[in-house]
């Protein structure tokens, strides 16, 4: 198990990576996220956030009686640098040929 396990296994649930959009806006109370989520109960949306918080992908602050949740990109940015940025000149240069070969002029008909 690597130390990014717990944070490719939070990533996989829908619903999770659905509190990390609300949460890439901005700071939500825990009673903001749990309202986005209607379908779901008080007590679902929690263990959802638990697992985030374990992950690492949640920080949470207490204000008062107020438990505000804060993205935390960290984790995102290092599977970004280990799994996806190799790949990145690979993607490029496929691009980039792909490009030419669709700027290049058709080739002529033959004619008998």
């Amino acid at each position: 198990m690597t130390d990014l396990d717990p944070v490719w296994k939070a990533l996989a649930d829908p619903t999770r990576r659905e509190i990390l959009d609300l949460l890439r806006a901005g700071p939500r109370t825990t009673r903001e996220i749990v309202g986005g989520f209607p379908k779901l109960t008080r007590f679902g949306v929690m263990k959802h956030i638990e697992v985030l918080r374990r992950a690492g992908l949640i920080t949470t602050r207490q204000e008062g009686r107020r438990c505000i949740n804060t993205l935390n990109a960290v984790p995102i940015r290092q599977i970004y640098e280990r799994w996806v940025s190799s790949f990145e000149g690979l993607w490029a240069s496929q691009l980039l040929q792909l490009k030419r070969r669709l700027e290049e002029p058709p080739p002529r008909p033959v004619e008998f």
